[in-house]
C-alpha cells in the first residue's frame, strides 16, 4: 500500500485527509501537534465568497469554482456518513453597496456570472430595505446579493471531515508534534525517495508526504528545502446575542461591507469580525483591542440594532499568509519527490479546502498511475 503522512489537521489537512480516504490502498496518517482546527480554522468565520468576490479568470477564480461545486456534494456526504449535522447558511451573502463604490464593476461581475449559470442580483436602497431592513446606514445605497454563496462553521466541518476520514481507515494522531523529516532512498534508487518522520513518540515512514500545517510549515519544509516563509496575520472576531433575530427570521444572509462580517448563527446570535492585524519587525502580532472595537462599530454602524446584543464571546487567530508569493501554496518541493505543499491560504482556508484536496488527490493519483 501506498503511505501517507499528512501534516496539519486544520480544514485543508483534513479535507485532503478525507478525499483521499476515498481511495483504495492508501495507509493514510494525518498528524497534529495540538488538536483539531485548533489554529486559524479555530478562529475563522467560514465565510465562503466564491460567486461574489471579483476573481473572474486565472487560479483566482478556478480554484473558487471548483470548492464551490465539491461543497455542493460534500457537505450532504459528510452529514450522510457520519451522522451529525453540519451548520451551514444557505441564504446567500449580502454584500453592501456604498455610496463611492462604482456600480460599473458589479453590473460587469453580474454580467459574467449570469453568463455562467451564477446568479448575482444588485438591489437598490428600496429593495434592500424591502428585504433586509436592519441594514440602515446612510452611506449604503444598495447591495449585491449572491444567493449560492455559502457560510459554513469550520470547526464542525473539520471535526466531520476527520470522523469520515477515520471512518474510512485514516490514522488520526493528534497532539503529536514533528520533530524532524528525513529522506530515505527507495531500494537505493534515484527515482524517488521515501521519508522518515520522527515525531514525539515515534518514527513513521511514509511514501508521500503532505504539508498542511500552516504557519508550522515553514520550519517542516525549510528542513528539507528552506523555499517558503509564511507569515503570521491575526484577526479577531466576537459573538453577539439579541433576545430576537434581526429583522426577517426566515431570511438572515451574512452581510459583509468594508471588509467587516455579520454572520448569523444560532437563531439570535451572530458573529462579527474581522479585524486584519499584521506582525511587527519582530515577528509578533498581539491581539489590538482598538480595532477589534472599530470592527464592532462599523458592524453596529450597519446594523443598529446589534447595539442591543450582549457580547457573549470573543476570540482571535493567526492567519498563514505567504510572504513573497501569492496564497495558497499548492505545489510540490524542487528535489524531493513526493513532499507536497498546500498552506499559506490567508483568509480563504475554508473557502479553498475542497479544491486544495482535489489538486493534492489528483497530482497522487497521476504520479501512481505513471
Amino acid at each position: 500500500m501506498t503511505r501517507i503522512t499528512i501534516i496539519g489537521a486544520g480544514v485543508i489537512g483534513a479535507t485532503i485527509a478525507y478525499e483521499l480516504s476515498l481511495i483504495k490502498d492508501l495507509e493514510i496518517t494525518l498528524i497534529d501537534a495540538k488538536q483539531p482546527a485548533s489554529g486559524s480554522t479555530g478562529a475563522a468565520l467560514g465565510v465562503l465568497m466564491a460567486i461574489i468576490s471579483h476573481k473572474t479568470k486565472g487560479r483566482g477564480w478556478t480554484l473558487r469554482q471548483l470548492s464551490l461545486e465539491r461543497y455542493t456534494t460534500l457537505i450532504p456526504e459528510l452529514e450522510k456518513v457520519t451522522g451529525k449535522e453540519i451548520p451551514v447558511n444557505y441564504q446567500g451573502i449580502l454584500m453592501l453597496h456604498f455610496v463611492d463604490d462604482p456600480l460599473d464593476r458589479w453590473k460587469k461581475l453580474q454580467q459574467f456570472r449570469n453568463d455562467h449559470g451564477y446568479p448575482l442580483e444588485i438591489w437598490d436602497k428600496n429593495e434592500l430595505v424591502q428585504h433586509c431592513p436592519q441594514v440602515q446606514n446612510d452611506r449604503v445605497i444598495g447591495a449585491i446579493y449572491s444567493p449560492e454563496d455559502r457560510q459554513i462553521h469550520p470547526t464542525i466541518l473539520t471535526e466531520s471531515l476527520i470522523l469520515a476520514a477515520s471512518q474510512n481507515g485514516v490514522n488520526c494522531q493528534f497532539g503529536v508534534e514533528v520533530q524532524n523529516i528525513t529522506p530515505t532512498e527507495l531500494d537505493g534508487s534515484n527515482n524517488g525517495q521515501s521519508y522518515k518522520i520522527k515525531t514525539s513518540n515515534q518514527t513513521l515512514e511514509t511514501d508521500w508526504l503532505i504539508m498542511c500545517a500552516g504557519l508550522g510549515s515553514t520550519p517542516l519544509i525549510n528542513q528539507l528545502q528552506p523555499m517558503v516563509n509564511i507569515k503570521p496575520v491575526l484577526g479577531q472576531a466576537l459573538q453577539i446575542k439579541l433576545n430576537h433575530a434581526l429583522a426577517d427570521v426566515t431570511f438572515q444572509p451574512v452581510i459583509t461591507g468594508d471588509d467587516v462580517h455579520i454572520v448569523p448563527v444560532n437563531g439570535q446570535e451572530y458573529w462579527i469580525g474581522a479585524t486584519v492585524e499584521f506582525p511587527d519587525d519582530t515577528g509578533e502580532v498581539l491581539p489590538q483591542p482598538d480595532l477589534l472595537e472599530t470592527v464592532k462599530k462599523q458592524a453596529f454602524s450597519f446594523c443598529p440594532q446589534l447595539k442591543k446584543g450582549e457580547i457573549i464571546n470573543s476570540w482571535s487567530g493567526k492567519r498563514p499568509r505567504p510572504d513573497g508569493e501569492a496564497a495558497p501554496i499548492i505545489k510540490g518541493v524542487p528535489n524531493y519527490p513526493h513532499v507536497l505543499l498546500a498552506t499559506g491560504h490567508y483568509r480563504n482556508g475554508v473557502l479553498l479546502a475542497p479544491a486544495t484536496a482535489l489538486i493534492i488527490r489528483d497530482k497522487i493519483i497521476e504520479n501512481c498511475t505513471k
